[in-house]
């Protein structure tokens, strides 16, 4: 019998992560499952100070969890490396944060084509793929702008593009459009729902905006540490 989830693009099994120790020990997660098939777009919607954070942070291989497994395309990464870790993230995952955490020094271009380089691809190439990311994204005539000559959603967007840069499997977002005004932010999530869809990403994306997350397949929630869902 197949195991569920075992072939998900994200399965995180009984998952459990405490902070501090003894009276002052907090358990953010506990005994955590959640899976997001291929191609599937889940929002997670939850209070501040829930876990969500470190539920992304589980999930994107920068944090690990006190017990339980994270399985990346069907790979358990429980007692994976650092190495193996950073590897694995850096193919298969991308990021996307509230703040945009572009590098101001580097044109929009030039943080797009760093991660790739990091990668090993071809300066050229890198470029080459940069350019069309951006012109997807609708601010390829700002590609020579540097982050603080961009408005708020553009660099979002260029945010958004770095983070598909590689071409990751598994998409995850932490609150990508709760920086921005509400017209902007309709219109960034608008263009990552589009980028999401046609690319066939996974995406777990954080957000308190309900509207943006009935525009997903399905909403999970977080609630004494555990994933509920609470799709209508």
């Amino acid at each position: 019998m197949n195991n569920p989830g075992q072939g998900a693009a994200l399965n995180i099994k009984g998952l459990e992560r405490t902070y501090g120790k003894g009276e002052h020990a907090l358990t953010v997660l506990k005994d955590t499952n959640l899976v997001i098939e291929a191609g599937e777009m889940v929002a997670l919607v939850a209070p501040s100070g829930t876990g969500k954070s470190t539920l992304l942070h589980s999930a994107g291989l920068l944090e690990r969890p006190d017990n339980g497994d994270v399985f990346i395309n069907g790979q358990s990464t429980a007692k994976m490396d650092d190495a193996s870790r950073t590897a694995l993230r850096r193919t298969t995952i991308g990021f996307v944060y509230q703040f945009h955490h572009l590098l101001p020094e580097f044109t929009a271009e030039e943080n797009l084509m760093i991660p790739q380089m990091i990668r090993g691809r071809d300066k050229v190439l890198a470029s080459q793929r940069a350019r069309e990311l951006l012109d997807y994204m609708k601010i390829g005539p700002r590609v020579e702008h540097r982050p603080s000559e961009l408005s708020g959603g553009e660099q979002q967007r260029v945010a958004i593009a770095r983070a598909v840069a590689n071409a990751p499997s598994l998409l995850l977002a932490d609150e990508p459009t709760g920086n921005l005004d509400p017209d902007t932010s309709s219109h960034v999530f608008d263009t990552l729902h589009t980028l999401v869809r046609e690319t066939g990403l996974s995406a777990l994306i954080a957000t308190h905006n309900h509207e943006l997350a009935a525009k997903m397949d399905r909403t999970v929630t977080l609630d004494v540490g555990q994933v509920i869902d609470i799709t209508k």
